[in-house]
């Protein structure tokens, strides 16, 4: 098996009194490869100024954990089927709800990848359907919450049924 890390870098201000509230939610992400990341509360969970709208919040980064990891089986699948894509993009969305027993959670995260094929050889819409829920099943991700994933994805070049 594998291990994955990323640090979590936080520090108070000196003029932060900190137990008013008062404080800054910004921080930083921190990835084995080096990439840093500008984290922070999201904007609608911690009023401005305490969080910065420009850091990634935890909400989004598991929706686009989410996206990525579904992303990355899509074209490797894609590619051992025989399929060119030239483009993926999706625009994915979380959606926070209150359970039943009143605490709030990522109930449902939906994905909406446009994927623009080409080459020879072209999947249909059952290939790129089989392509979808390949991928979600193979995904560490999507395998690791339990919240609700819908895939409303749309692509260009595909054969004709």
């Amino acid at each position: 098996m594998s291990a994955h890390t990323a640090s979590v870098r936080w520090r108070r201000r000196p003029e932060e009194r900190f137990l008013d509230g008062r404080y800054s939610r910004a921080h930083e992400w921190a990835f084995d490869g080096g990439a840093r990341v500008p984290a922070s509360s999201s904007p609608q969970v911690v009023r401005l100024p305490f969080s910065d709208p420009a850091g990634v919040d935890p909400e989004e980064a598991l929706v686009a954990s989410l996206s990525s990891c579904h992303m990355l089986f899509v074209l490797d699948f894609a590619k051992q089927a025989g399929f060119v894509v030239e483009t993926y993009d999706d625009d994915a969305e979380g959606a926070i709800e209150k359970g039943p027993d009143g605490r709030q959670w990522m109930a449902r995260v939906t994905l909406r990848p446009r994927i623009v094929f080409s080459g020879d050889k072209r999947p249909r819409r059952a290939d790129l359907e089989a392509l979808h829920h390949k991928a979600h099943e193979a995904c560490y991700i999507a395998n690791s919450v339990k919240s609700e994933l819908r895939i409303e994805g749309s692509a260009e070049g595909l054969a004709e049924d």
